[in-house]
């Protein structure tokens, strides 16, 4: 595709680079890219994407912005405090770059919706805080055939996966999914929220931006990928470390005998 002046500039820096140039930067531009929650991991994800160019930005978020938000969702500001989350976000990304198209869902991804809202897109990006909406958002990806890039945070501690079961790799076999590390979601209550235990705001700023790192990557095609692995970082000690984790052969939804076939289980009764 041929290049405006205006971006050519915007995007000197990316051409720059061998492993993006030209080429790349138009896959950025022609990609459309699904960001489930404008919170604390979506806010970074979503101003990054918009600053890197790709071309279509989904948010999907019910709530309305609130004073304790703003701690850490940085996409937000305190003059659009009860706005709708999605608008708030569809603003601040104007702002940096306007050529980028926003799509706004102002409802709660569901097992009624997942499937039909992720359809438009080529990726999903996780930004949820929740294990409901984790678990929900990593079968339907499965079944529709998308590549999901998660992340999660909690007090001090982050992790980002990428997850794309439904890709054969090479020689056969293919990568994990969520629940092929995670078989079920923990009974209520055992694992406190955000709202609940706290959050560092900068955290969710190197979590969220990992997460970005690799949806890039994942568009362009470029270097390893973290499907296959599970990044941890420990914001209190400065570490953080790479976990191999394998596809499971008795996993529900992707192993050699699913009974996980649908979000039939999804669905509130």
């Amino acid at each position: 595709m041929d290049f405006t002046e205006t971006q050519v500039r915007r995007y000197a820096r990316h051409i720059l680079l061998k492993e993006v140039g030209g080429e790349g930067q138009a896959r950025l531009l022609q990609a459309k890219v699904l960001v489930v929650g404008a919170g604390g991991l979506g806010s970074p994800l979503l101003l990054y994407l918009a600053a890197a160019g790709v071309g279509t930005l989904g948010v999907i978020d019910p709530d309305a912005v609130d004073l304790s938000n703003l701690q850490r969702q940085i996409v937000h500001t305190t003059g659009r405090i009860g706005e709708p989350k999605v608008d708030s976000a569809r603003q601040m990304l104007a702002a940096i770059n306007p050529e980028v198209t926003v799509v706004t869902h102002e409802e709660r991804i569901g097992a009624d919706n997942a499937l039909a809202v992720i359809a438009n897109y080529d990726l999903v990006a996780d930004g949820s805080d929740n294990f409901e909406t984790r678990f929900l958002l990593n079968d339907a990806c499965y079944l529709a055939n998308k590549t999901l890039v998660s992340g999660a945070i909690l007090r001090f501690d982050g992790q980002v996966a990428t997850f794309k079961a439904h890709e054969r790799q090479p020689g056969g076999g293919h990568g994990p999914c969520y629940r092929c590390i995670f078989r079920e979601p923990p009974p209520p209550g055992e694992i406190p929220s955000c709202a609940e235990a706290g959050v560092l705001g900068a955290l969710c700023g190197v979590i969220g931006s990992l997460q970005a790192t690799e949806v890039l990557k994942e568009i362009l095609g470029i270097g390893e990928g973290l499907s296959g692995w599970l990044m941890l970082c420990d914001g209190l000690s400065a570490e953080m470390r790479k976990i191999r984790v394998p596809a499971d052969p008795g996993c529900p939804l992707c192993g050699d005998h699913p009974t996980i076939r649908d979000l039939s289980l999804h669905r509130r009764s």
